[in-house]
C-alpha cells in the first residue's frame, strides 16, 4: 500500500507502486482534473504540484511519490478563488479546457516562487501545450494573477469554468 498526502488528505492506494501517479489520482482517487495528453511529460496536461513544484504526473510513479504532498487542480482551491483561476477567466484564457488544469498548476507554482514574474519567466515556466493557441492570453493571465496575489488588483469572482476546478 502506498500512502500520499493529496489535497491535504492522507490517501492510501492499493495500486501497483509502478503505476504512474496520474492514473492513481484519476482511477484510484477519482481526481480527474489532471489529463492524459502525451504520456511523456512534454505537454503539461497532467501537471500537479509535488511538494509545491509543478510536476508531470504521467512520468512520476506512485511509489516514487510516497510520502510527498500532492496538490491537484481540485485541491488548489475549493471555490475557484486561487488568483490563477480568477485571472484565467478574467483574461479569457480558457478555450476548450483540456490544458487548463495543467496551465493553472504551472502558473500557481511560478507565482508561489515569484509573484511578479517577467514575461520571459512566464514563458519559461508555462511549457504546457495549448492546442487552442491562447499563449498571449496565458501570459496576461499569469501577470494578472500576480497582481491579484500582490494585492494590486481587486479579486473579482466570475462564474466558474469546471476545468478550472476539476475535470
Amino acid at each position: 500500500m502506498t500512502s500520499l498526502t493529496v489535497n491535504s488528505q492522507t490517501l492510501d492506494f492499493q495500486i501497483d507502486p509502478q503505476t504512474p501517479l496520474l492514473w492513481a489520482l484519476r482511477d484510484g482517487a477519482n481526481l480527474t482534473g489532471s489529463k492524459y495528453g502525451c504520456g511523456t511529460g512534454e505537454c503539461g496536461a497532467c501537471m500537479v504540484l509535488v511538494d509545491g513544484v509543478a510536476t508531470a504526473s504521467c512520468t512520476l510513479l506512485l511509489g516514487e511519490a510516497e510520502g510527498l504532498s500532492i496538490t491537484t487542480i481540485e485541491g488548489l482551491s475549493k471555490d475557484g478563488s486561487h488568483p490563477m483561476q480568477l485571472a484565467m477567466l478574467a483574461e479569457g484564457a480558457v478555450q476548450c479546457g483540456f490544458c487548463t488544469p495543467g496551465i493553472v498548476i504551472a502558473g500557481a507554482a511560478l507565482l508561489a516562487r515569484n509573484a511578479d514574474p517577467a514575461e520571459f519567466d512566464i514563458k519559461a515556466a508555462l511549457t504546457n501545450l495549448c492546442r487552442c493557441g491562447t499563449y498571449p492570453r496565458l501570459v496576461r493571465a499569469v501577470q494578472h494573477a500576480g497582481r491579484i496575489a500582490r494585492g494590486l488588483e481587486p479579486v473579482q469572482k466570475m462564474e466558474a469554468v469546471p476545468a478550472l476546478k476539476q475535470g
